[in-house]
């Protein structure tokens, strides 16, 4: 029996969470045998905190293609909001068709591609086979325009079901659904190959950045966003600095870097040592930054879901330190800590974790089974292959 076809729809490749995970989880099954995935991206590059992002130059459009994964895109450029239905070009149409056409079954990445699929069935182009969105927000109202896509697809019957990688996202969007669009939830896991504890590695990026062994370190892995609040970060750094002269701060993702005007006022203002603090911008070596951490700190005032990084870090041994934001607080549950919004009360619980940081980094350490990435890849398998299978009937 031939393999499932399963197209993936992507907003655009660059950094972000979502799409590590998506991706990650296409290349698996892909590779595995089980399905035959492909990928049609609106974007090839990005402009966003400042930062223009390559489809060409991103990490994870090079898993794809080592996957064997094949990658079309419509040569946009992504910025702060979706294209909308009715943008969409007679060419642009045409090349979205003909990718279509060849699935068994549709997955977009979060709701903005799905204004792609609204056009491609205002004009007749939309096949009937199943279609699912795979959300990764547990607040739809930030989604602008996107959220009323996912609920039209919903209302007109095209909308198969939807995959969340938390509860409180399925809960948060289940309001615009109706009835008949079945719910999944997937936590999120990560490969625990790539995210594993190395003792051996956790000095090299600390020597490179000037921090002694000894020093405690503190790691936001987050995009400047209003989302991630770095302000309420960069408060909390200024307040646990005070109290440990050692202590040391490593700030990375798109927009985090020195030239970027708005960060180095946001560190002046919280009133955080710009002499303590790191900026590394994009890495794709986010284990060996988890390596060389302490604490992996989560001070998002909105959106999350189930945010990778907290696991990502974890995995590695560092410690999750987070704000109740989406399912957060489940993710961290017996391993880490959960904060209000309040720059001293995370402070205080920064401290709190180093003083036990043996005690801290076993708790971790012993959850990694829970932290991995294969119960999440037998159950996306199931469900992209139960899609596949009403496919079939439908035919």
């Amino acid at each position: 029996m031939s393999r499932p076809r399963i197209l993936s729809l992507y907003e655009g490749l660059f950094a972000g969470g979502a799409r590590v995970l998506h991706t990650n989880v296409i290349t698996g099954l892909h590779v595995d045998g089980s399905q035959e995935h492909a990928v049609l991206s609106i974007a090839s590059r990005a402009r966003r905190e400042g930062t223009v992002q390559r489809m060409a130059d991103d990490t994870r459009y090079r898993w794809l293609r080592e996957a064997g994964i094949a990658v079309s895109d419509l040569g946009r450029e992504a910025g702060a909001v979706a294209p909308a239905p009715e943008s969409y070009t007679a060419a642009e149409l045409e090349v979205a068709a003909e990718a279509v056409s060849g699935a068994d079954a549709i997955l977009s990445l979060k709701e903005q591609p799905l204004g792609l699929l609204l056009a491609l069935d205002g004009h007749g182009l939309l096949p009937d086979v199943p279609i699912a969105a795979c959300l990764h927000r547990s607040d739809p109202t930030h989604s602008g325009a996107a959220v009323r896509w996912l609920g039209k697809l919903a209302a007109s019957g095209r909308l198969t079901s939807t995959l969340s990688c938390a509860e409180s996202t399925s809960d948060a969007y289940s309001r615009f659904l109706t009835p008949a669009v079945e719910r999944f939830v997937i936590p999120n896991g990560v490969d625990l190959a790539r995210y594993r504890p190395k003792p051996n590695e956790r000095m090299p990026l600390r020597t490179h950045l000037g921090i002694a062994a000894t020093a405690p370190v503190v790691v936001f892995a987050a995009r400047f966003d209003a989302m991630k609040d770095p302000g309420l970060f960069l408060r909390a750094v200024a307040a646990h600095a005070a109290r440990d002269a050692r202590a040391q701060y490593v700030m990375c993702g798109a927009g985090m870097t020195a030239d970027n005007a708005a960060l180095i006022a946001t560190i002046a203002d919280a009133g955080a040592p710009a002499d303590r603090i790191h900026l590394l911008g994009i890495r794709d070596d986010m284990p060996r930054i988890y390596r060389a951490a302490d604490i992996v700190a989560l001070t998002s005032a909105f959106g999350e879901a189930s945010p990778l990084c907290l696991i990502e870090g974890a995995a590695c041994g560092a410690t999750p330190v987070t704000t109740a934001v989406g399912d957060a607080a489940q993710v961290v549950s017996g391993i880490g800590l959960v904060t209000p919004h309040d720059a001293e009360t995370i402070a205080a619980a920064w401290a709190k974790v180093i003083a036990r940081r043996p005690d801290y980094r076993a708790a971790a350490l012993a959850a990694r089974d829970r932290l991995g990435s294969d119960r999440m890849l037998d159950a996306y398998r199931s469900a992209i292959d139960g899609l596949a299978e009403r496919a079939d009937v439908a035919a």
